[in-house]
C-alpha cells in the first residue's frame, strides 16, 4: 500500500518545494488552515504575511521580499529602482518593492506591504521580462535595457538622476548595449528623452 502522509508532512514538502506558500495552496494540497496555525504555533512555519507561509529554518536570500512580494502579486514585473538594484545597476535600497501591473489588474491594499505599484499597459508590461528563481519563488523582472528605458519614461516617479545612474552602470558594467538600451526606449516612446545622454556617455567610452 502506498505511505499515508499526514499534512504537515505535505506541508513542508510544499514549503520546500516552492519556498514561499499561500494559504489558498496550502488548502489545495488538503492542508488545512488549523494545521497550518498549529505549524506556526509550534515554530515550524513562519507567517509573512496575511495568509503568506515559510518555513521558519529558511535560509533568506538578498531578494527576499522580491520572492514575497511576487507571492501574493504573481502578474507584477519588478521594475524601476527595484529592478535597478536586483541587476546590480544601483546602489540606493528602495524601501518599498517597485512593482509594475496591467492597468486592470488588482492591486493590493494592505498597507503592510513593502509596495509601489506602476501600471503599464499591456505590451510594455509583456516586453523585456526575465524570471528569475528566489527561494524557490519564480520573480519576474524586467531586463537590464528594458528597466534603463522605463526609468527614464517614469523620471518623475523615480528622479532623472536616478534614471542616469542606471543607464550609465548598464554600459560602464556591459549588461546592456547602446543599441539595446536604444531600441527598448523606442519602444517605451522615449528614445528623444535618452538619446543624449546615450549619445553622451558612448561618446566618453
Amino acid at each position: 500500500m502506498p505511505p499515508v502522509f499526514s499534512q504537515r508532512h505535505i506541508a513542508h514538502a510544499l514549503l520546500k518545494a516552492r519556498g514561499i506558500v499561500r494559504l489558498a495552496e496550502f488548502r489545495a494540497a488538503g492542508v488545512t488552515a488549523a494545521t497550518v496555525s498549529r505549524m506556526e504555533r509550534a515554530g515550524e512555519v513562519l507567517r509573512l504575511d496575511r495568509g503568506l507561509y515559510q518555513l521558519s529554518d529558511a535560509p533568506l536570500d538578498a531578494n527576499h521580499t522580491l520572492a514575497e512580494v511576487a507571492k501574493r502579486l504573481p502578474k507584477g514585473v519588478v521594475c524601476l529602482v527595484s529592478a535597478l538594484a536586483f541587476h546590480g545597476l544601483t546602489d540606493r535600497l528602495p524601501g518599498k518593492v517597485w512593482m509594475a501591473i496591467g492597468q486592470k489588474d488588482w492591486a493590493p491594499t494592505n498597507a503592510g506591504m513593502p509596495l509601489r505599484v506602476v501600471r503599464f499597459t499591456e505590451g510594455l508590461l509583456t516586453e523585456g521580462v526575465e524570471i528569475h528563481v528566489v527561494e524557490g519563488v519564480p520573480v519576474k523582472v524586467f531586463g537590464v535595457a528594458k528597466t534603463v528605458a522605463d526609468c527614464f519614461r517614469h523620471r518623475s516617479k523615480i528622479g532623472l538622476s536616478v534614471a542616469i545612474e542606471g543607464l550609465q552602470e548598464a554600459l560602464r558594467q556591459r549588461k546592456a548595449t547602446p543599441a539595446m538600451i536604444a531600441r527598448e526606449a523606442e519602444y517605451g516612446g522615449v528614445a528623444t528623452v535618452i538619446r543624449p545622454y546615450l549619445e553622451a556617455l558612448t561618446a566618453n567610452g
